[in-house]
């Protein structure tokens, strides 16, 4: 069969770092288009991918098959719709919209059109998770009973960008970005939240939306999530800490693909997705514990579901309902630290 042409419309850290090389080095998959107003990104598309530098989305619909949206947060809604009414399936970068009302109306025009819909949430590939996976699904830990996770960062002095000086407006702030990846996960490993606890402040000056937030979750089953994310963590915590009956596993550092993506390692070069040994998470008890390999982490399994959901009609990578569910979780978290309350999920 032909290949599937890919319209990636935004080509920032998202599009650049994550979604084009992804894209590229996916069998079945060949990146047409990118729609850039910048025209130093048109020349590098062009260059680097063959792709057409496009400076309007309505440019776009015509010359792909498959469109991916990883332009700023506030648009992700409008463009996804405009995508589907327009009759081609779509890939959604997190968070899916600002609201979970907002992602079930994406979902009904899927639907209504008979439309793949998915959402890049890439962590669930992390090496480090997926082994965390392993572990609770193998019984290593016993009954899971809290999962502590955190995106942590020391940047005192804020980068600027919309993320950071952009309001409620623009969908900014740490709970959206890497927020949606920790509840992502936990809802992925732990089941249905029932109840959500959240702190969250703006500690730096200049910074517009949260850059220090913590969200507790009451999973359905009974076990509990802590959850970080911060960029004024001067002394970074363990990534995971996952305490279970049975024993518990603690793993520093994060997952080891982003870091390659940035530095240009095509994706699917031998060990792209290999942790170092120094840095393999230990398991056990303060009696008796050992080293655990990570497992590797396969960001290409990602558009490889995307292929075979487009081609063949599979489920999509990530469920678009899933992703809903995050969003609830999300609301439900901005609301709790607006109010000071827990607030309990149906």
């Amino acid at each position: 069969m032909s290949e599937i042409r890919v319209g990636l419309v935004g080509y920032g850290t998202a599009g650049a770092y994550f979604h084009a090389p992804l894209i590229h080095a996916t069998p079945g998959l060949t990146l047409s288009a990118v729609v850039t107003r910048d025209p130093g990104r048109q020349a590098e598309v062009a260059g680097k991918y063959g792709a057409a530098g496009l400076s309007d989305v309505r440019e776009l619909w015509e010359r792909c098959d498959l469109v991916v949206v990883a332009s700023p947060n506030r648009t992700h809604l409008a463009t996804a719709a405009a995508a589907l009414t327009a009759g081609l399936p779509v890939v959604v970068d997190k968070p899916l919209a600002r609201t979970a009302e907002e992602g079930r109306e994406l979902l009904r025009l899927a639907g209504e059109r008979g439309l793949m819909l998915t959402v890049f949430h890439n962590r669930r590939w992390d090496g480090d998770f997926r082994t965390v996976r392993r572990l609770a699904g193998e019984g290593e830990l016993g009954e899971v009973r809290r999962f502590e996770s955190r995106f942590e960062r020391w940047r005192p002095v804020p980068k600027g960008g919309w993320r950071e000086t952009g309001g409620e407006a623009e969908i900014g702030g740490l709970l959206y970005d890497l927020g949606s990846h920790l509840v992502d996960q936990a809802l992925h490993l732990l089941g249905p939240a029932r109840e959500v606890y959240c702190e969250s402040d703006i500690r730096r000056e200049g910074v517009a939306s949260d850059d220090d937030t913590f969200i507790a979750l009451t999973h359905a089953g009974g076990a509990r999530s802590h959850l970080w994310v911060s960029s004024v963590a001067a002394r970074l915590g363990p990534r995971f800490r996952v305490l279970g009956s049975a024993g518990a596993f603690v793993k520093y550092g994060m997952d080891v693909q982003e870091e390659r993506l940035r530095a240009g390692l095509p994706p699917g070069a031998p060990g792209f997705g290999d942790d170092e040994e120094d840095r393999w998470g230990i398991l056990g008890t303060e009696e008796e514990q050992r080293f655990v390999r990570t497992e590797a982490g396969t960001y290409l399994d990602f558009y490889q579901g995307v292929v075979a959901a487009v081609r063949e009609g599979a489920p999509p990578p990530v469920d678009p309902l899933s992703a809903i569910e995050t969003l609830a979780v999300i609301e439900a978290a901005r609301l709790s630290a607006t109010q000071r309350i827990v607030v309990h999920l149906g």
